[in-house]
């Protein structure tokens, strides 16, 4: 007698397809999944992180890079849409690189990846004590400011994160399904409240285009500055993907979760910074002067203006933000160990066959988890990580243009010859190109050197680097690229190079 078929066998038989057995444990519904990919994107962790950037560079004309970096990375999720619905196996970019492109193309991919998102897991990290320290000196603590402090509660987040991961994927479900409640009610509810009770400056702030300067190239030169607190936010929705062997019917589900979470940061950061930017109190040129003085700090001199500091609707809105900053790092470092899984799996990282087994029990990756955790640690202690962290976002999108470049190197050579769930069809290519042309014209962006400024300063203005040879005048950007790369090039020299490629499965090979 024939047993009944169920969609997780059909799960772990399509996975078996790829060469790999069904190990971690297949619970993720749609909403969980999209959960995931939302609580990377997390608006307002990096809206509450760069605000005062995008706000003191542009005043209130900063709004309109959200709208384009939303319609910019919704090429790229559409893309990684197609792709995530045809290989549905963890290690987003990397897998989808050796499926697409070759191994070596895909190894590196890999590896930039990897440590971007463990320099993200550190940034993130690091915001915490910005939110919660104020949090809790409100209810009635006295928590010191000082070095160690940041650097305490950085190290007890990524702590309780990675335990987190280590007791199951359900378990982090529950927290982030519950986060993504939190954050997307906390932020819908206090934008109203600010646009029905507060609101104080006219809609023309929006258009206002006196702080971008005269000239055109200077004015677009300071508007692409405002844009990276739209850039910081807008990424890490191939989340939903990369937890693929996790989801049910991820050829499906995936993609969904994918476009989704890109979908709803744009509805929630859209509503949020109108709102905010509309409850500027008092004379809002002066708050502009003085955000881009050091002198306000955007959004939540915005919140407590209105409120009051101290508050119950301030320690509300703090809260909020704690919960969707905590999650966010719990998703990042989440999507950081399946990518190392599925690498170490294919025996592309250092010992990975020792710390990369799956706990019978638990079905997770134990080992992979503390080995992120433990590396996402070591820059906590130093001074300047955020900079050097908030850097590493550029990694990330020169990951996403590879991973594009590899997309659009198949197409020409007649993928997707498979039928998938979700595919882009006749607008494939030009999606595919469209995406490349903002990819490309957004890491033009990153690699400007911006001397004296929080994105791409010089090596030498960071603590502890000023006095190395050869490096003082490179920006940070570039050095941080170059490191990881060069590393990763001695390594791949020593011990990847001369292993045989592995032939694809039989299903991989007709999906690609």
């Amino acid at each position: 007698m024939t047993e009944p078929r169920t969609q997780e066998g059909d799960d772990a038989r399509d996975l078996a397809g790829f060469g790999y057995r069904q190990e971690l444990k297949r619970i993720l519904g749609v909403y969980s999944s999209f959960a995931v990919a939302f609580s990377y994107i997390s608006p307002s962790t990096g809206i509450f992180t760069l605000y005062a950037l995008g706000l003191g560079l542009a005043g209130g004309f900063f709004f309109w890079s959200w709208p384009i970096v939303i319609l910019g990375q919704f090429l790229v999720a559409l893309n990684f849409a197609e792709v995530s619905s045809h290989f549905p196996v963890a290690g987003s970019v990397y897998q989808w690189s050796k499926y697409l492109a070759n191994r070596h193309y895909s190894w590196f991919n890999g590896w930039i990846y990897l440590f971007a998102g463990i320099l993200t897991v550190t940034a993130v990290d690091l915001t915490v004590p910005i939110v919660l320290v104020p949090f809790l000196n409100g209810l009635g603590l006295s928590i010191p400011s000082g070095f160690w402090t940041p650097i305490v509660v950085g190290l007890l987040v990524l702590l309780s994160t990675t335990l987190l991961n280590v007791f199951g994927v359900r378990l982090v479900s529950i927290v982030n399904n519950t986060g993504v409640v939190f954050e997307i009610l906390g932020m819908v509810v206090f934008a109203l409240v600010l646009l029905i009770f507060f609101h104080h400056q006219s809609p023309s702030i929006l258009t206002d285009t006196r702080y971008l300067g005269s000239g055109f190239g200077n004015a677009s030169g300071v508007f692409l500055a405002a844009m990276f607190m739209s850039l910081f936010v807008v990424y890490g929705f191939d989340t939903a993907s990369t937890l693929a062997e996790e989801t049910r019917n991820p050829r499906r589900e995936a993609p969904r979760a994918v476009l989704a979470s890109v979908i709803g940061a744009f509805v929630i950061g859209t509503i949020f910074l109108l709102a905010t930017i509309l409850a500027i109190p008092g004379d809002a040129n002066k708050f502009i002067t003085d955000t881009a003085g050091g002198k306000a700090a955007p959004p939540v001199d915005i919140i407590t203006g209105n409120f009051g500091a101290g508050s119950l609707g301030s320690e509300l809105y703090l809260f909020v933000v704690f919960a969707a900053i905590y999650v966010c790092c719990l998703a990042i470092q989440t999507s950081t160990i399946r990518l190392a899984f599925g690498m170490a799996r294919d025996g592309k990282l250092p010992f990975g066959r020792i710390y990369n087994r799956v706990s019978p029990s638990l079905h997770t990756p134990v080992g992979t988890c503390i080995v992120i955790g433990l590396l996402s640690a070591i820059p906590v202690f130093y001074a300047g990580a955020g900079t050097v962290a908030i850097s590493a976002t550029c990694m990330i999108y020169l990951s996403y243009f590879l991973g594009n470049l590899a997309i659009l190197i198949a197409r020409g050579k007649g993928w997707p010859k498979a039928g998938a769930p979700f595919r882009l069809r006749g607008w494939g290519a030009v999606v595919n190109v469209l995406a490349l042309v903002w990819g490309g014209s957004m890491l033009v962006n990153f690699l400007w050197p911006r001397p004296g400024t929080i994105i791409n300063p010089n090596t030498s203005e960071l603590p502890g680097l000023a006095g190395i040879p050869l490096v003082g005048n490179v920006p940070i950007v570039e050095l941080t690229i170059g490191v990881v790369v060069l590393v990763g090039l001695v390594y791949y020299l020593i011990a990847q190079v001369n292993k045989p490629a592995q032939p694809l499965p039989q299903e991989a090979a007709a999906s690609a």
